[in-house]
């Protein structure tokens, strides 16, 4: 039986597919129960306000928009913030600025290593391999 330590309240537990103990778990599905009724007389909101009038933390709120749990389809005004700097966005983990970023970057990281690969030559290698049957 595997056990582990909750990482919101620090309790043993016996691990479960959420990977928290039972009582964080109720109280998890009682912070969504509260965001769902509030979205549902508020649909204008976004994610501050929803934040501000129901003591849920913008991350946990984020969390259950990810999790496909909180649809935004039907709220305008709800966005969640972008994992890499803040920017407000409606889908995904990145903005568009932080992804073209990122692909860039990646890009020029491939560009270098095939450069730097090409530049190699076979006499700098540790071993070298003799076709025997070359004329």
């Amino acid at each position: 039986m595997n056990v582990d330590n909750c990482p919101r309240c620090g309790r043993l537990y016996v691990k479960n597919l959420m990977n928290l103990c039972q009582p964080c778990i109720k109280d998890l599905e009682h912070e969504y129960e509260i965001c769902v009724d509030y979205l549902r007389k508020n649909r204008g909101t976004n994610i501050q306000e929803l934040s501000d009038a129901t003591e849920i933390s913008i991350k946990e709120i984020t969390r259950f928009i990810r999790e496909g749990r909180i649809s935004i389809a039907n709220a305008p005004n709800m966005m969640y913030p972008c994992e890499v700097c803040g920017t407000l966005i409606r889908d995904g983990h990145m903005c568009d600025s932080c992804r073209s970023r990122l692909t860039k970057d990646l890009a020029n990281a491939a560009k270098e290593t095939v450069d730097k690969s090409s530049t190699k030559k076979a006499s700098d290698a540790a071993y070298r391999a003799v076709d025997k049957f070359r004329n």
